[in-house]
């Protein structure tokens, strides 16, 4: 079972750094280059620094992380950043309107160090997706030069006893140490449950609650793997006894209870030929119903604010000839279909990777690496890509959002989903937390 620990954070220090709002940021890998830009422009301490280092010109490329690496440690020197007297929990709390609607909703996990396993057979964690080279050499270089976890993988346990949730809501009731609302309206808070003193119980409840089966990484896949690398050549050149390298930052959130919300992410496909004659070959093949519809229906009906739950085998498709919404015919999808459990192979996701190949001649590899296929997580944009043939765009592909439940169905299933299949939102802030690799 995961083995979950308190810790001693890294937090900005509100008396050197006193709007934290100046200083965080999204997950580095949501972050354009100009955007970017516009964070380091905010304030030189962002947090964009040390998590999201830049070549600034240098000759070596790996310059950057080193440079990262200096700034860490003055930081910490300056007094920019501030380590925590006490092991903690950091109970952190998101308060959002589901995009494109005007519902409102309050969601809250913890952050906490998670004991590092391999996966496999009896592991404690559980993933879900497929990870690329590029990124994980990027991460690993970064962590090899500060010795650090800026960014948190987010985890999904499950507690249908509903417990971790009272006591979440009860570390709430005190003050928080950061209250940040960012640039999309959403309201980051975080609160420091020391593991000692009057608040040991309900870390020792949220710790059982999250530990008692396995968890699942929802997102970080690529932190995660690379957090192992490290670990395994640490372990090498130093035999000390439960060292802090075993571990990672990690934001566990409640998958049984937690309305958490998962985005689609359509899919833009380029050269392909016959593009006009999408809707009728779908028809054709027999693995749809179709039904003809236009540009705004789907915009709307595959939007952040559509009401369809996802995993019903619904994809729209759009192409200068017009759109229509498939309807997937499981039985007729059989043979086309990967190996793997049922959770897995009836994915919305995994039927449109087959669906693209028999339509459209593109392969899974195609689908997984960007080749010919480009990715947008707004199905406006998608559409909009198609009519003016941007980056040769012929035929959009609209999902809608892949259940939370499913994602955990295939990765005790021990299966990977698709690149590109979830999109956990809001993200969690990086730069309130940060986990430096010692005790």
């Amino acid at each position: 079972m995961p083995e979950i620990r308190a810790f001693r954070a890294l937090r900005y220090n509100p008396e050197t750094v006193p709007d934290l709002a100046r200083v965080v940021a999204p997950p580095y890998d949501v972050i354009s280059p100009a955007r970017r830009a516009e964070l380091a422009g905010r304030d030189p301490r962002n947090v964009v620094a040390i998590d999201l280092p830049v070549d600034a010109g240098a000759v070596d490329p790996d310059e950057k992380y080193r440079q990262a690496a200096r700034t860490f440690a003055a930081w910490r020197s300056d007094g920019t950043l501030r380590k925590d007297r006490q092991p903690s929990l950091y109970v952190y709390e998101q308060a959002y309107v589901v995009p494109g609607t005007t519902l409102r909703r309050v969601q809250r996990g913890f952050y906490a160090r998670l004991r590092l396993e391999a996966f496999g057979p009896g592991s404690g964690v559980l993933p879900h997706e497929r990870t690329l080279a590029g990124p994980k050499e990027d991460r690993y270089k970064l962590m090899r030069a500060t010795g650090a976890n800026f960014s948190g993988v987010m985890f999904l346990y499950a507690d249908p006893s509903g417990n971790a949730g009272r006591l979440l809501g009860e570390a709430t009731e005190s003050p928080p140490v950061a209250d940040v609302t960012d640039d999309e309206g959403v309201r980051h808070r975080l609160w420091m449950v020391p593991e000692d003193g009057a608040t040991a119980s309900l870390v020792a409840g949220l710790r059982e609650a999250a530990g008692r089966e396995p968890v699942t990484i929802a997102d970080g896949h690529h932190r995660y793997e690379t957090a192992l690398r490290y670990r395994d050549e640490r372990r090498v050149t130093r035999g000390e006894e439960d060292p802090a390298f075993d571990h990672l930052l990690a934001l566990f959130m409640d998958a049984g209870t937690e309305p958490l919300l998962v985005l689609p992410t359509h899919r833009v496909a380029r050269a392909v030929s016959a593009a006009d004659g999408l809707v009728d070959a779908a028809a054709a093949s027999g693995l749809f119903e179709v039904e003809a519809s236009d540009r705004g229906v789907l915009a709307a009906a595959f939007g952040p604010g559509a009401a369809g739950p996802g995993g019903r085998g619904r994809i729209g498709i759009w192409t200068r000839a017009g759109g229509a919404v498939l309807t997937a015919r499981r039985e007729a999808f059989a043979a086309l279909l990967p190996s793997g459990g049922e959770a897995l192979r009836r994915l919305d996701v995994t039927l449109l990777a087959a669906a693209l190949e028999r339509l459209c001649g593109i392969d899974r590899a195609a689908t997984t690496t960007g080749g010919r296929v480009a990715f947008t997580k707004d199905a406006a944009e998608a559409i909009a890509w198609v009519d003016e043939r941007m980056d040769a765009a012929d035929a959009a592909f609209l999902l809608e959002g892949t259940p939370v439940d499913e994602i955990v169905a295939v990765a005790r299933d021990g299966d990977v989903m698709p690149q590109k299949s979830t999109y956990f939102y809001p993200k969690p802030l990086t730069g309130f937390v940060l986990n430096p690799l010692e005790w």
